[in-house]
């Protein structure tokens, strides 16, 4: 009786290994534990956000220093508006990090989740910057020859080639200074030729080679470009 029905048994014993094995095989192919949905951009909560803070955090109003809609009107505050959405997404991750530290900004960025930080660049990016003008009539062509132009004998290339002949800038990289407070571009490439700001080696090498008066003269250029 049992050798009559060993080939059955065994035809049975085979099927069950190989219904075992494919089972495994698909564990093995499924993910360790599920990934966590990717939350989308909201741009009306960064403007929220921008615009009141979270006093429970203790995290003050962009607008208070950046001003409505991202264009500030402190000098040594930086227009925000218009900037590209990824590139102020970049910046305010390097407020946290070494590369760009700053007593008052590094402290709120380390405060704001990384969705947050998105939505905050979402809203700026969309706003629309408004105009300035170069105030200085006596180095404005000093300004105009360095950004358009460079300086060959100091090997420092021509602005616009990264920034755009209207300082429009390049999404991501190379931010928009065209309209830019003339304070606050010239103390940025102060900090990038003293090495206080370190996220982007480019612009160190470039400032090194810069004057103080060719700083003060291509920020004030800068800031008329429309």
């Amino acid at each position: 009786m049992n050798r009559a029905f060993s080939p059955f048994v065994k035809s049975l014993f085979v099927a069950l290994l190989a219904v075992s094995a494919a089972a495994s095989a698909n564990e093995e192919k499924k993910p360790a534990h599920a990934e966590a949905p990717v939350a989308k951009v909201d741009a009306a909560k960064g403007a929220t956000l921008y615009a009141d803070g979270d006093a429970a955090r203790g995290l003050p109003a962009c607008v208070s220093c950046h001003g409505a809609a991202g264009n500030s009107t402190i000098s040594v505050n930086p227009k925000l508006a218009g900037l590209n959405a990824a590139y102020l997404h970049k910046q305010l991750l390097n407020f946290t990090t070494p590369e760009r530290n700053n007593a008052v900004m590094s402290g709120f960025a380390k405060m704001l989740t990384d969705e947050e930080k998105k939505n905050i660049a979402a809203y700026l990016g969309a706003q629309v910057s408004k105009p300035n003008a170069a105030k200085n009539k006596d180095t404005v062509e000093l300004g105009k020859r360095i950004y358009r132009g460079g300086i060959a004998e100091k090997s420092v290339p021509a602005c616009a080639s990264c920034h755009g002949a209207s300082g429009a800038g390049m999404p991501i990289q190379y931010p928009r200074l065209g309209g830019q407070h003339q304070d606050y571009t010239a103390a940025q490439l102060t900090a990038f030729r003293a090495g206080a700001r370190k996220n982007s080696p480019q612009m160190t090498t470039i400032a090194m080679r810069l004057s103080d008066d060719e700083i003060k003269a291509v920020a004030d250029y800068v800031a008329g470009l429309k």
